[in-house]
């Protein structure tokens, strides 16, 4: 493999190593406790804005339990058997089980998942928050998510859209007990986010939802 390849390689590994990391549940401060990596370079390589050394990479392989080749994109992530139940990770402090699934492969700017929470018997009255760089667009498909976001509680249904500064302190949780709750969340950077680029097409007399920011970054319900 050329120089330029390896280089472009290495580079392309932030969306898929912040996929690894939350298939494992896992922290940037908890990865940084358990690597030596800073959370804010962790963050950086994440997001695309900086590429991993080797080093950094054979540390982070070991420490999700991933192979080299998977993070090179040259194999996909490893998966159950059809008769197993999928190993999924722990949520964002809620107790429950989280399955992620990367929708973006390529470095950089926004990237994409879809987030699957099962249905929980008590959820907690507010879930564990965590902070680090970024803004983040969160959009429900199915069910009902409890949104701790700041000092605010949100219970957002399908299709309702919350955008926030990931430097707010924020966390979710399935908010129902009858069923699972699915998600669409898109990340980036500071600056990058989504732009409504059409009008809209709400007939005379027809009010639009608002899901326009509200005070703390969240989309009025």
């Amino acid at each position: 493999m050329a120089v330029d390849d390896v280089h472009v390689t290495l580079a392309a590994m932030g969306p898929r190593l912040r996929a690894a990391r939350e298939r494992r549940g896992a922290t940037l401060t908890g990865v940084s406790g358990a690597t030596g990596i800073s959370p804010s370079t962790l963050s950086r390589i994440e997001t695309g804005r900086r590429g991993p050394t080797l080093e950094v990479v054979l540390r982070l392989a070991k420490e999700y339990g991933v192979s080299l080749d998977e993070l090179a994109g040259t194999v996909g992530p490893a998966v159950a058997e059809p008769a197993a139940e999928p190993r999924v990770p722990r949520s964002l402090g809620s107790g429950d089980d989280k399955a992620v699934l990367p929708l973006t492969r390529y470095v950089g700017g926004l990237h994409a998942h879809k987030h699957v929470l099962p249905a929980a018997g008590e959820p907690p009255a507010r879930p564990r928050q965590v902070s680090h760089e970024g803004y983040e667009w969160l959009c429900v498909l199915y069910g009902r998510l409890r949104l701790a976001l700041g000092d605010r509680i949100l219970v957002l249904t399908a299709g309702d859209v919350a955008e926030f500064d990931t430097r707010t302190p924020h966390g979710v949780a399935n908010a129902g007990s009858g069923g699972p709750v699915e998600y669409l969340v898109m990340f980036g950077p500071q600056g990058e986010r989504p732009r409504l680029r059409t009008p809209s097409t709400a007939g005379r007399g027809h009010r639009e939802p608002d899901h326009s920011p509200g005070p703390g970054g969240a989309a009025r319900p």
